[in-house]
This record gives structure tokens, C-alpha cells and sequence, in this order.
């Protein structure tokens, strides 16, 4: 059973971090409306997600088939009213036991 358990939370774990620089946060609301819109995209882990308001910094992981691509995740940025100056994605690699 606690296999199985441990199975469940490794397929729900997130296997990509992204960080978005965003030009034009300038307070809580702002960073509240790109947080809403990031956080309605499939396979974005809610818990994982951090704004860096001072450093205008997006920070947040998903499980999703194929990575975020930049255009789609800039448009997202640009409906919002902002810019994104610069997009990473990384994998997060599972740990190994």
C-alpha cells in the first residue's frame, strides 16, 4: 500500500521549474493577476509557485508532456499587461534512491 502511495505522489510530482522575468510588476495586484493566469495552465503545481515582486520574478513547476513553449507563456504575459524579458525552464530531476 505504501508503495503504491509513493507511486501516486512521484506521478503528480512537477518535472519542470520555469523562471519568467517580467517587466512592469509593480505591486501585489499586478502580481496577483499573472499569478491567476499561470496558475489556470494545466500541470502547474499551485504549491510550488513564488513572485518576486522587487526582482519582477516568476517562479513555479509543472508536469506537463512536452515543456511550456516561450511564445505561448509570453502571450499569456502580454494579455496580463506585462513584458517577459527573459524565460528558463529547467528539469527537475528526480531523486534518485
Amino acid at each position: 500500500m505504501a508503495a503504491l502511495m509513493m507511486l501516486s505522489i512521484m506521478a503528480q510530482a512537477a518535472d519542470r521549474r520555469y523562471e519568467l522575468h517580467v517587466d512592469g510588476m509593480a505591486c501585489p495586484y499586478c502580481a496577483y493577476g499573472i499569478e491567476k493566469k499561470i496558475k489556470a495552465l494545466d500541470g502547474v503545481d499551485t504549491s510550488s509557485m513564488e513572485i518576486k515582486l522587487n526582482d519582477g520574478l516568476v517562479i513555479f513547476e509543472a508536469d506537463t508532456p512536452e515543456p511550456m513553449d516561450q511564445a505561448s507563456l509570453r502571450t499569456l504575459i502580454n494579455d496580463s499587461g506585462f513584458t517577459l524579458r527573459q524565460f528558463q525552464v529547467q528539469p527537475i530531476n528526480p531523486k534518485q534512491e
